[in-house]
C-alpha cells in the first residue's frame, strides 16, 4: 500500500468517525487512542524497522508529559514550547543514554531500557517539591481553544483534542512514512534482517540503530505531552512501567512492521478494556487471553493478518 493511499486511509476514518459519536464521550476516546498510536509509531520505527526492543519508553513519555506541567510553572513558557522542549530534551536523552545500552542485544537490550523507564518513573515519583509526587501536578491550559472561541468557533473540549491528535498523529505518520521509504529506512530494515549482513554491505549499525532509538524517543515524548495537555493534570503512572509494557504491546498486538499495524494496535488496546468493563472483574482476564490467543495465532499481528486473510478471499 503505498504511502499516501495510507495517509488517505488514516485521515479519512479520522474525519469520519465523528459522524458515528453517539456522545461526547467518545470523542476524549478518539484522542486517546491518536495520543497512544503516536508513541507506538515511534515503537514501531525501533522495533518493527531497526529490531530493537525497549521496555522503557514510558519514560520519555513521563519527560515530555511533566515537561508541559513544569515548562509553565518554573520556566514561564508556553505550554507548546514546553512540549517542543520535551521532544528535544527527550531525543538529547536518548542520544545519551542510547550510545552504551544499544551495544547490548536481545533481553540484555530490554533490561537495560526497563532501567531507564523505571529510574525515571523513581526521579518522578520522590521529587515531591518539583512534580508533586505520586499526587501528580496540574498543567496549564493550551490556550488554542480560546483563541478559536475568540475567532468565532465554539468547540468543545472533547472535540477539540480530537481535532489536535487526530492532526499530530497524521503529521506523525507522514514523517514515519518518508522515514520507511527513505535510505535510512532502508538501512534500519537492513540490520533488522542481519546485523552482521548490514556491516558487511558498509551500513554503520550502531548509528542507525541509534537514530531509531531518538526518533522514537522524540514520539513518546510528543505523546506525553497531548496527554497532560488534554487531561490538564498529570501522575507518575505515566512514566510507569506497566504504561511501556502496554506500548509495547500495542506495537506488537497491531503489527510493528506497518504505520496502519500501530495505529490498529493502539485503537485495539485503548477500546477494548472500555468494552469489557461490563465484565467486571473478569476484565483483565479475558482481556489476557485475546492477547495470548493473537500472539499465538497471528505472530505478525493482527492488521498484516487480517489483511493476508483478504487477498486470499479475493484470489
Amino acid at each position: 500500500m503505498s504511502k499516501w493511499l495510507q495517509l488517505a486511509i488514516l485521515a479519512a476514518l479520522i474525519a469520519a468517525l465523528p459522524l458515528l459519536f453517539p456522545s461526547g464521550y467518545y470523542y476524549r476516546i478518539g484522542a486517546l487512542v491518536f495520543v497512544n498510536a503516536l508513541a507506538v509509531i515511534g515503537l514501531a520505527i525501533l522495533i518493527g524497522q531497526a529490531g530493537q526492543i525497549s521496555l522503557g519508553h514510558a519514560g520519555f513519555a513521563g519527560i515530555g508529559a511533566y515537561s508541559c506541567a513544569l515548562g509553565p510553572e518554573w520556566l514561564g513558557l508556553h505550554p507548546a514550547l514546553s512540549l517542543l522542549a520535551g521532544a528535544a530534551l527527550s531525543g538529547v536523552t536518548a542520544l545519551l543514554i542510547g550510545r552504551p545500552i544499544l551495544r547490548l542485544r536481545g533481553y540484555y537490550l530490554a533490561v537495560a531500557t526497563l532501567g531507564f523507564g523505571i529510574l525515571v518513573a523513581m526521579v518522578i515519583q520522590n521529587e515531591r517539591a518539583l512534580t508533586g509526587g505520586p499526587d501528580g501536578m496540574a498543567v496549564a491550559e493550551l490556550g488554542l481553544r480560546d483563541l478559536l472561541r475568540d475567532l468565532g468557533w465554539r468547540i468543545g473540549g472533547g472535540e477539540f483534542w480530537y481535532a489536535v491528535s487526530g492532526i499530530v498523529l497524521i503529521l506523525g505518520a507522514w514523517i514515519a512514512l518518508n522515514i520507511f521509504d527513505s535510505p535510512t529506512g532502508r538501512a534500519m530494515r537492513a540490520l533488522h534482517g542481519s546485523e552482521v549482513a548490514a556491516r558487511t554491505v558498509g551500513i554503520d549499525v550502531a548509528s542507525y540503530k541509534l537514530k531509531a532509538f531518538v526518533i522514537s524517543a522524540v514520539y513518546a515524548s510528543v505523546s506525553g505531552s497531548l496527554l497532560a495537555l488534554q487531561n490538564r493534570y498529570i501522575t507518575p503512572d505515566v512514566a510507569g512501567f506497566l504504561h511501556s509494557i502496554e506500548l509495547v504491546t500495542m506495537t506488537v498486538l497491531g503489527g510493528a512492521g506497518s504505520i496502519m499495524g500501530a495505529v490498529f494496535g493502539a485503537a485495539i488496546l485503548t477500546i477494548l478494556p472500555q468494552v469489557l468493563t461490563a465484565l467486571a472483574d473478569y476484565e483483565q482476564l479475558v482481556l489476557g487471553a485475546i492477547m495470548i490467543v493473537v500472539m499465538i495465532f497471528m505472530p505478525q499481528g493482527l492488521l498484516p493478518y487480517i489483511s493476508r486473510r483478504l487477498r486470499r478471499t479475493g484470489k
